[in-house]
Formats: structure tokens, sequence, C-alpha cells
């Protein structure tokens, strides 16, 4: 059952961190729509490990096969089958934590929910999972970048101390996000958190910040009412990333201290359809797309992997100081959660177009 995300755009991802692959099932996916190796690639290459000196050692090609539901480059509608390698494995880097649940991991709650754990890395609760969700999330953003130009930017805005300049205004492309290794856009702060990161890691520490995203183009009226609100679904999508802690739209939080004539976005005629002026709605009114961009923000705590001594105990309760000096982890997770939340929100949106009937509406 949590294995799936969707309603009649769905995603299954299956597959363990150290086991031999991981993969998705897209199903829903229209038929027609135009779809190679390539389209999938590019974005798995900004989330795969190795790719830089902030991120985890751990060297995964994350090169994507599909295997069905695709021929001659297009669609035919069938479910997507997608097959990643797990090629850079070493389980042996565990064996001395079967007896040790990990502090603020997964191990403990997995152990007393199934009664077993997979023998390396995390399994299904690793952030490695998430490739399966890039490589899915990349064919519902291709589907809605055809038939509706919708563009899906994110990027860091703030790792732990080091907040980012309020850049969602601005026409912020991907190409402005991956000018440096902590996809960051502004590139004063750029500096800043890239020389807090590396302190952590030095220090064999781990750090935690937000990502900002923004749709553009969105029409309005996707979102179901009353209990699967575009917000909601947002939220459902993102708190489902592996160290997500915390979601915002809009405003957010700081709506909380605002009246409602500081909130309120009046409405004005842009072109041939009513806009507002502001957008501290997010882009969602009554919970459902109104035509402006759609703006929200996620909170990732930090790595739960650490390499500095924690005192702790074993499954049966003996002290033990538990040192990782094996495992290749990332000390930030934000740079490489930037295509992990952009792929998410590909699959609400494209979960939400479906929903409204505008596929039809749009050939």
């Amino acid at each position: 059952m949590g294995n799936t995300f969707g309603n009649l755009f769905r995603l299954t991802t299956f597959g363990e961190s150290h086991g031999p692959a991981i993969g998705a099932v897209v199903d829903g996916c229209p038929a027609r729509l135009k779809l190679v190796e390539a389209d999938i690639q590019a974005q798995l290459a900004r989330r795969r490990p190795g790719q830089s000196g902030l991120t985890s050692p751990r060297n995964e090609k994350d090169q994507v096969r599909i295997l069905s539901g695709v021929e001659q480059g297009v669609t035919l509608g069938s479910p997507i089958a997608l097959s990643i390698e797990n090629s850079d494995t070493r389980p042996g880097d565990y064996d001395k934590l079967a007896d040790i649940p990990r502090p603020s991991h997964a191990d403990y709650t997995y152990k007393m929910k199934y009664g077993i754990l997979a023998s390396s890395g995390g399994g299904r609760a690793s952030a490695r999972e998430t490739a399966a969700r890039v490589a899915g999330g990349t064919i519902a953003e291709t589907f809605l970048r055809h038939h509706f130009g919708v563009e899906i930017v994110a990027w860091v805005s703030s790792v732990g101390a080091v907040e980012a300049t309020d850049l969602t205004g601005r026409h912020i492309q991907r190409h402005d996000v991956d000018l440096n290794e902590v996809r960051c856009p502004d590139a004063q702060a750029a500096d800043m958190m890239t020389a807090s990161i590396r302190m952590a890691a030095d220090e064999g520490d781990s750090l935690g910040g937000m990502v900002t995203c923004v749709c553009r183009n969105l029409p309005a009226g996707w979102g179901e009412p009353v209990f699967d609100k575009l917000p909601a679904v947002l939220a459902h999508a993102m708190m489902s990333i592996p160290a997500s802690r915390g979601f915002e739209i809009g405003a957010g939080f700081r709506a909380a201290r605002m009246r409602g004539s500081e909130h309120n976005d009046v409405f004005v005629k842009k072109g041939r359809h009513l806009g507002t002026a502001t957008n501290r709605s997010g882009g969602v009114q009554g919970a459902i797309s109104n035509g402006e961009p759609v703006v929200f923000r996620v909170a990732f705590k930090p790595v739960a992997t650490i390499k500095m001594p924690q005192e702790t105990v074993t499954y049966d309760g003996k002290p033990v100081v538990l040192q990782l000096d094996k495992g290749r982890h990332d000390p930030c997770i934000l740079p490489r959660a930037v295509p992990v939340v952009e792929s998410m929100a590909a699959l609400v949106l494209a979960d939400m177009a479906l929903l409204a009937g505008a596929y039809g509406q749009s050939r």
C-alpha cells in the first residue's frame, strides 16, 4: 500500500538500498508521449551520489532502463517499468550494526513493524529509493511540460543557519540552480553554505536546511475539494521524502503572524484572465490552483548518519558507543534533494491534471 503514490497517474517504487536494483512502475501515463531514456537520465544525474565533494562518495551511475510501456520513443499508455542497477554496494559496511539500532534511523521502527530488517543500508527507508521517484517523476514532468508548458524549478534556499535571498519572484531556471554544487542560485549564500557543509563533514557531523520550489504555468482549477486539496497532496508528497520535516506553501507559517489585510491577494486583470497582485497564497485559493505560480518550501533535517561517536544501546538494551567509521553518506542531503522535490511535485501535478480532465482539453 505505502509503496504507491497517486490516483490516475500512479508511481510504485521497488528495491532496497544495497539490493541488485531499484526501480519504478508508472501507470496511467497517457499514450503518444515522446519519451526516451535520455529524458530521464538528465534528472537522475542531478540526484545521483558521487557527483561532487558535498555528496556521498558512493559512485552509482544511476543508468535507467525502460523495460516496458514505450516503443520507438513513444509511450503506449500501458505501465512503464523502469530499472536502475545498484552497482556500488558495500553491504559489509553494515555488519557490526546488526545488533544496534542507529540513532534517528528507521532500523528500530522497521524491525518493530515487520520483525525483520534489510541486511544493509536502511532498505526501503534509505534515500537511495528516491532515485526511483526521480525516474518516475521525470515522466510526469515530461507530460506536464509537453501538454501544458508547466515548469518546475527547485533550489536550496537555506543550509543550517545560512539563508539565501528570496528568489521566488525571479524567473529562476535550472541552469541557474546548477551553477554551483550546492544548488543555490544566490552565489554569495552558496559560498557560505558550501563552507558550512564542508566544516560539518570535517567534524563528522551533518546539516539540514530548506528547498524552495516554484511550479509555473499551471492553469486555474487544478486540485480536488476537501481531502485532496492541492497543498494537502503536495504536503503528502513532500513529507514522504526521506529526512523531510516540514512543508509550507505561499507565506506559510509567516501567515500566522499577519492580518488578513496583509495576507490577502487582491485580484487584478492579467491579459484575458484574472490574476492576483501578490502571491502570498502560493498559487492556491480554496486549495485549488488560481493560475499564479505555486510556491512552496520543504524543510529537511540533518542526515542521521554521522561519524561522531554516539552513546546508545543495542536492541537488548546494553549500552554501547556507536561510531560509524564505514558507510558513505551525505553530510547534507539538500543539494541532491532538489530533483527529488521537483519530481514529487511533478507526480502531484500530473495526477491533478488528469483528475481535472485537463489532458483531454490540452490535445
